[in-house]
C-alpha cells in the first residue's frame, strides 16, 4: 500500500519526527519551525565554477532531511506545500525585491516513473505561487530538460558529480538559438532545487542557461548538506 493511501486511511505522523500529527498535518510546530528557520547563504565548499549564489532554507539533517526523502522518494506528496513555503522564503531572501523567474533542475526520466511525480517542478510551482498570493512577482519556467540519461548521484565525490552532469542539460527548445528573451525579462532567474551537495548540478544547469543567453545569478534549495571539514572531520554547514 502506497505511502500516500496510508496517509489517506491511518492517523498522519509528523514526516520529520514520527510524532503523531494534528488536525491531519504532515509536520508537526516543532519540526515546520526547523524548516522554515533563516535562509541563508549556503554554498558548498569548494564551490564548483559557474555555481549561481546559492541560498537554502534549511540545513540537509535531522527533521529536514527526513521530510524531503519522504516527499521525493516515499510518496508523501502532501509534504510540497511546507517544503515549497520553505523554498519560496529561500527565494525571497535572496532575489530581495526583485520579481523572479523560477527555473527548477530536471530530474531524470527514470526517476520521474519510479516516484510517479515530478518533485523539484512541483515545489517550484507551489513556491512561485506562494510568493503571488504575498504580492511577488513570480513566475515559472520549465527551462531546462536532459539531453542524456544521468547516473543517480548519491554516493559520488565532487569531481564524480562534476563528471556525472556534465554536458547533461540542455534549455527546451533552444538548440543552437538562443532562448527568447520574453521570460528572462520578467525577473531574475533563480535555479530551484530540493537540496544542493556539492553544487555540480546546479553550476551545470546555469551553464546550460548561459549557453542560450540567459543570465542566472541566483540559486535556491530547501536545503544545503553539511560538509566535512578536511583537516578535523568535524561535519559543518559552511556559509557562502
Amino acid at each position: 500500500m502506497s505511502t500516500a493511501l496510508l496517509d489517506l486511511v491511518l492517523p498522519p505522523r509528523c514526516a520529520g519526527c514520527g510524532a503523531p500529527g494534528a488536525s491531519g498535518a504532515p509536520v508537526c510546530p516543532r519540526c515546520a519551525a526547523e524548516l522554515h528557520g533563516e535562509p541563508e547563504r549556503r554554498a558548498p565548499e569548494p564551490p564548483p565554477p559557474g555555481l549561481p549564489e546559492c541560498w537554502s532554507a534549511a540545513v540537509y539533517a535531522g527533521a529536514v532531511r527526513e521530510m524531503v526523502l519522504s516527499y521525493k522518494e516515499r510518496g508523501r506528496t502532501a509534504l510540497a506545500r511546507p517544503l515549497a513555503g520553505a523554498l519560496a522564503l529561500a527565494v525571497a531572501v535572496a532575489a530581495g525585491e526583485r520579481p523572479v523567474v523560477l527555473v527548477p533542475v530536471p530530474s531524470a526520466g527514470a526517476a520521474l516513473r519510479r516516484r510517479g511525480h515530478d518533485p523539484v517542478h512541483r515545489l517550484a510551482e507551489l513556491a512561485a505561487s506562494y510568493l503571488r498570493a504575498a504580492g511577488w512577482p513570480a513566475s515559472v519556467e520549465r527551462a531546462l530538460t536532459q539531453r542524456r540519461r544521468v547516473a543517480d548521484q548519491a554516493g559520488l565525490s565532487s569531481l564524480q558529480r562534476a563528471a556525472n552532469v556534465s554536458g547533461a542539460f540542455r534549455v527546451a527548445g533552444a538548440r543552437n538559438a538562443p532562448v527568447p528573451r520574453s521570460w528572462g525579462d520578467a525577473g531574475v532567474v533563480v535555479l530551484v532545487d530540493d537540496v544542493v551537495t556539492t553544487g555540480a548540478t546546479l553550476a551545470e544547469a546555469a551553464r546550460a542557461l548561459r549557453g542560450a543567453g540567459v543570465a542566472v545569478p541566483l540559486a535556491a534549495t530547501v536545503a544545503a548538506t553539511r560538509r566535512r571539514d578536511r583537516i578535523s572531520g568535524i561535519s559543518r554547514c559552511h556559509p557562502g
